[in-house]
């Protein structure tokens, strides 16, 4: 039984991001930090404990991206997973996910996975459309949102429990090949083990050029990068209490809110 994990690598959410002269995509500095999607290291814990429980499990790492992103497909490797594949991009620009999906999907077609597993969403775009996409493409049964799965002895299907509102879940059964969304809190990522790093260290990651793979043509367009627009400050009142308070008052009675 083969397993595929779908990461992404997201520039640190403290890193300074600038909008580039083009306007149509951010710009980064020299030594910005990126590191790998949050959401996908509940996905890889999530599959290596699929690989601790049943015989004959193998774990690959796939993501796609510029060259910088090939040390995010190490971090897999360094956390258990076996094989990393980087689905190469040519420069630094937005890629929908849409095309993330396809390109998964386009490698897919030609190895044979019967669990594709990813994040529920990304830090950085939040779109939660990648795990949806790829299934649509595979046409494979999807669940969203997974709190607990279960694969069944005989590895034709798996047992769900995705999180839906009000703290509920909705339990499902899946024929394998399946493709799941792992939500966060579904487990506790391990730290990798000295073992680990140092095999990733000495791996070959199977590089492949995205431009020698199956992808439909492009169907969106990034128009335009802004800023946000600044919002209006707060007053701050002073003085002593009944002094704000009846500043306050008279503020509210000005703007006829009382």
């Amino acid at each position: 039984m083969k397993i595929l994990i779908c990461v992404k690598q997201v520039i640190d959410s403290q890193a300074p991001v600038t909008i580039d002269e083009s306007g149509k995509w951010v710009k980064y500095g020299d030594s910005s930090p990126f590191r790998m999607n949050r959401y996908d290291e509940f996905a890889i814990e999530e599959a290596l404990r699929i690989k601790e429980t049943l015989n004959d499990v193998s774990v690959d790492a796939i993501s796609v991206g510029p060259p910088r992103v090939s040390s995010t497909v190490r971090k897999a490797m360094e956390m258990g997973a076996e094989k990393g594949i980087h689905i190469l991009t040519e420069g630094d620009f937005f890629i929908t996910p849409f095309e993330v999906a396809s390109t998964i999907a386009s490698y897919v077609q030609t190895n044979n996975y019967a669990l594709i597993l990813t994040g529920a969403m990304s830090e950085d775009d939040m779109n939660s459309q990648v795990g949806q996409v790829i299934a649509e493409i595979l046409n494979r049964p999807c669940a969203t949102l997974v709190m607990h799965q279960e694969i069944r002895e005989d590895k034709k299907e798996v047992y769900v429990e995705r999180e839906i509102e009000g703290g509920k879940r909705e339990c499902l059964n899946l024929q394998l090949p399946a493709v799941l969304t792992i939500q966060s809190g579904i487990n506790i990522p391990r730290y990798p083990s000295l073992s680990n790093v140092l095999r990733a260290r000495k791996a070959q990651i199977l590089t492949i050029e995205a431009t020698a793979m199956n992808i439909p043509a492009k169907r969106e367009h990034l128009v335009a990068l802004s800023y946000p627009e600044v919002s209006s400050r707060g007053t701050f009142i002073e003085g002593s209490q009944r002094e704000k308070a009846k500043e306050l008052v008279s503020i509210l009675h000005e703007k006829s809110l009382i």
